[in-house]
């Protein structure tokens, strides 16, 4: 059996053979690789990368081998992070099905639904979106009224769903359905899973004010899904759903991680990239606020990685994550939105780009930071808008009783 060290230099050696060039340099946004089956590769050495990872597992370190995991254990996923980062290797694959599906397929599936859908997911095959919101269940989303009624052995469903990211890119999803119409709100909903290229199911992409269009408006008229493709007990969906809450808000808690670079040369992206890159070395050391402005993002910027390194390991050594996951989210998206303002600053006057086409004065990076910063303001909203989480973490974290009923006799 291996001991840490010999692991660590193995590992740190496979990398070194199997990691391309190009794939140890900063992430262009137009090279992240989503996988499925409309996958496409700007870069060939992504796929490549993909290929190598997927095949070892590393893509899903910590899932079991026979689903196609790595099988590592938390120390030894700790070393394979520590030498991925240390030689700047992007993320072979970006995944809902990693950060969300399968950690509760894990937990909740049954043996045929883990066998039939994590070795996909493990090697970018299949790409999944979400199911969730509707537009009148938000923020309240036990409300949701999307149909789900069994019909021999399938289930028959309608309705709709809002703020579905990649909907129109994904090939599956995970969805919430009513299955029982007399229950409580919170009771009667089920977790199923569907493919995408089912009859009767639509998607329409929503624009948003940076001009991107992530999300989507998605509609199930009649659409007939498999009774086999229910996960865990019918009407517990909720159980389910506030899990995969979870791992999401852990996920989106990452966007405050993008200022971390742990000892690593500020990259092309970075707030202080940007800031030498556009104003000059010099003038960043000599303009006093925007350094200290700077710093201090770096230092809390810091100290985030640390507390959530922390949480994931704490994590593992229970059943996953926990109510912490909406302290991780709410911090680390209001970390990325200060990030932007900060791009801005450092931009300046570059900052006031938007379309190559009014002038070609502006860089793609200058035109997309601009736009990202606009995306940005939504980080507080997704995955459970920044209300929603200060109530979790009063009641969840902090154990505050729920605030009383207020009488005319007053407080």
């Amino acid at each position: 059996m291996q001991t840490l060290e010999e692991f660590r230099q193995s590992t740190r050696a496979w990398l070194e053979e199997n990691c391309p060039a190009s794939m140890r340099t900063a992430m262009e946004e137009d090279e992240v690789v989503w996988g499925g089956r409309q996958a496409q590769f700007k870069n060939p050495d992504s796929k490549l990368w993909l290929e190598r990872m997927a095949a070892k597992g590393w893509t899903t370190p910590t899932w079991p081998k026979e689903y196609g995991g790595g099988g590592l254990s938390k120390e030894e996923n700790i070393v394979l992070l520590q030498e991925l980062q240390r030689i700047n290797a992007r993320q072979a694959l970006n995944s809902f099905g990693i950060s969300m599906l399968g950690p509760v397929l894990l937990e909740y599936g049954t043996q045929e639904q883990k066998a039939e859908h994590l070795p996909k997911i493990v090697r970018g095959e299949i790409r999944w979106c979400q199911g969730y919101s509707e537009p009148g269940a938000g923020s309240d989303l036990a409300s949701l009224s999307t149909k789900a009624i069994l019909d021999g052995d399938d289930y028959v469903l309608n309705g709709a769903k809002v703020w579905t990211s990649y909907a129109d890119k994904a090939d599956w999803i995970f969805c919430l359905v009513r299955t029982d119409f007399e229950a409580a709100k919170h009771s009667g909903i089920s977790f199923i899973l569907f493919d995408m290229q089912s009859p009767g199911v639509t998607t329409r992409p929503i624009q948003l004010i940076s001009g991107a269009s992530p999300f989507c408006e998605t509609f199930f008229e009649d659409v007939r899904v498999p009774a086999k493709q229910l996960v865990g007990k019918l009407n517990d969906g909720w159980t389910i759903a506030k899990r995969l809450l979870q791992h999401e808000r852990t996920m989106i808690s990452g966007f405050g991680l993008s200022a971390s670079n742990a000892g690593r040369k500020p990259d092309s992206a970075s707030v202080e990239g940007v800031a030498m890159r556009v104003r000059g070395d010099t003038q960043v050391l000599s303009d006093a606020v925007l350094r200290n402005e700077i710093a201090k993002h770096k230092i809390d910027s810091e100290a985030f990685a640390f507390t959530s390194q922390r949480s994931l390991e704490e994590a593992k050594q229970s059943k996953g994550p926990n109510a912490t996951s909406s302290m991780l989210k709410n911090y680390g998206c209001e970390l990325n939105k200060r990030r932007y303002e900060l791009l801005l600053k450092a931009l300046g006057t570059q900052g006031l780009g938007w379309s190559s086409k009014d002038n070609s004065d502006f860089s793609a990076q200058e035109l997309n930071t601009t736009r990202e910063w606009l995306r940005s303001k939504g980080n507080s909203i997704e995955g459970g808008t920044a209300e929603i989480q200060l109530n979790v973490i009063a009641k969840r974290v902090l154990g505050l009783p729920d605030m009383p009923t207020l009488t005319k006799k007053g407080v």
